[in-house]
């Protein structure tokens, strides 16, 4: 490894300490992710710039480098370079806004609001000695290729998402990362191939769109067969700022990540103004979200409401049909994050859950253990739907109860690789394994009125310590013996006390 190459360890370290330098500032702390990003994709884009330039002038010689936009991968305006911005001895704030927006501007195609809507100019929250510290601890950090490798720029940069999700939890702050190990089984499940399309409609910082292509490294598969096949969609203008430099820090140049409301506004439209679709749909979309888009879906132009209109207070199934009206057809397969309460509740979500049953497009429901999101204590489930079932597996879904899979920690529990391995494992066997998972028909579920509640099919083991049924009884009698006397000597006290009288009422007298 050379000299100067970071390892991801200490890259890690190095972008916490700079992280800590807002701690006790006039920064909420749910804010500093949108400061801390920005300015480390900053000095990226900076210090990729000079040794593009530096390879320029040992190939070329003395040459203007503004005349020759093509040697590298991003213009950086003249004024607008990390040590320009730096060496400003007042106002940085106010600098570093035109620094940042000069270069989205002159960058349109790739870097238009890359930078996210942070407040750099609010000097009573940011004063030029916090800025200044700030990119005085990133300045001792090298960003470009020679220092860090895109995987580990990008790796330590996740890792801050997920520092920053953890440390403001408990404001929901959080509610766009999903842990690693989960979009991984995700992923896995759905099995993406080499120049397949990759859609999440709820992208959130880019994590499951990378997840993808992944897993086709981890295959032997060449990640650059996704380049111009990725999309994602985010409401959030922070949000998905941060999935755009994440997609980027990864070494990720073609894709489209675009900033609106999917279910009232969906971006991607095929040429004859239907929704576009994909091989593989992926998303952990905000839990029961209310005021969705009903009223845009009552007449709905994407005809996204196939299999019912969704209640006005749960959004949880218009997502659902989003993504269903997003699969290609033949090789279209989605996995969604739902709440458990998406797979019994009745009413309208029952009889859109039963459509999808009688569609044959569900095949795999995954409960898993409470408290393993950022955001939210709730149990999830992980659902999976497919186009086109293979053999064997039409007419019939796998039901998982994963509740127990999971390592616990002090605040948070977590899934760990082993765990989603595991789970990845019974899907694919579809098999029966007992106490764990059971394989349903349709005609099973349309006897227990459509649910997919997972208790009906899947029961929890009985422990070994768990009495026979005669010993349990005559537990209880023995304890309800045991209660009654102790009542008896209650009473007895309280008589005796005189507070209560020898018919056992109240010894006080009401006055005359």
């Amino acid at each position: 490894m050379p000299a100067n190459e970071l390892t991801l360890k200490d890259l890690k370290s190095e972008l916490w300490r700079c992280a800590g330098i807002l701690r006790g500032s006039a920064v909420d702390r749910t804010d500093w992710k949108g400061y801390i990003l920005p300015l480390l994709f900053f000095k990226r884009i900076s210090d990729v710039w000079d040794e593009e330039a530096a390879e320029a002038l040992e190939t070329y010689g003395e040459i203007d480098l503004a005349e020759f936009y093509e040697l590298h991968r991003f213009h950086l305006p003249n004024g607008c370079h990390w040590r320009d911005v730096r060496a400003i001895p007042a106002n940085v704030g106010a600098a570093l806004a035109r620094a940042m927006r000069s270069i989205e501007r002159a960058n349109p195609d790739t870097l238009a609001r890359v930078f996210g809507a942070a407040d750099w100019g609010n000097r009573e929250m940011l004063g030029d000695g916090l800025l200044k510290d700030l990119m005085e601890g990133l300045s001792s950090v090298p960003l470009g290729n020679a220092a860090v490798g895109s995987d580990i720029l990008g790796d330590a940069y996740e890792y801050l998402i997920g520092k920053f999700a953890d440390i403001t939890r408990r404001k929901k702050a959080g509610e766009f990362y999903t842990p690693r190990s989960v979009v991984r089984m995700m992923v896995e499940l759905l099995d993406p191939q080499e120049g397949e399309s990759i859609y999440d409609p709820a992208c959130g910082t880019g994590g499951m769109l990378l997840g993808a292509i992944e897993h086709v490294e981890r295959a032997g598969g060449d990640p650059r067969t996704f380049f111009g096949r990725i999309f994602g969609e985010e409401k959030n203008l922070a949000t998905s700022s941060i999935a755009r430099m994440n997609l980027m820090l990864h070494g990720v140049e073609d894709f489209r990540i675009e900033q609106n409301d999917t279910l009232r506004n969906p971006a991607f439209i095929d040429t004859s103004g239907a929704l576009a679709t994909f091989d593989c749909v992926i998303a952990n979309p905000p839990f029961s979200l209310k005021a969705w888009g009903r009223e845009v879906w009552e007449a709905d132009p994407w005809g996204r409401a196939a299999c019912g209109l969704p209640p006005a207070s749960y959004g949880d199934y218009a997502w659902v049909q989003q993504m269903v009206a997003s699969m290609a057809e033949g090789s279209g397969r989605m996995a969604v994050v739902l709440p458990q309460g998406t797979l019994f509740r009745g009413g309208a979500e029952g009889r859109i859950r039963r459509a999808l049953l009688e569609q044959d497009l569900i095949e795999a429901v995954i409960g898993l253990a409470p408290n393993i999101f950022y955001g939210t204590g709730l149990a999830p489930a992980v659902v999976t739907l497919r186009r086109a079932k293979r053999r064997g597996r039409r007419g019939r879904v796998i039901v998982i109860d994963a509740s127990s899979l999971f390592r616990k920690g002090r605040a948070q529990n977590f899934l760990d690789p082993a765990h989603a391995e595991q789970i990845v494992g019974w899907v694919r066997r579809f098999r029966d394994v007992a106490d764990r998972a059971k394989v349903v028909s349709t005609e099973e579920i349309a006897r227990e009125d459509w649910t997919l509640n997972i208790s009906r099919y899947v029961l929890p083991p009985v422990g070994a310590d768990v009495p026979p049924l005669p010993e349990a009884v005559a537990a209880f009698k023995q304890a309800l013996a045991e209660a009654r006397a102790a009542e008896d000597r209650l009473r007895r006290a309280l008589v005796e006390d005189g507070w209560l009288g020898g018919n056992g009422q109240t010894g006080e007298q009401e006055p005359g």
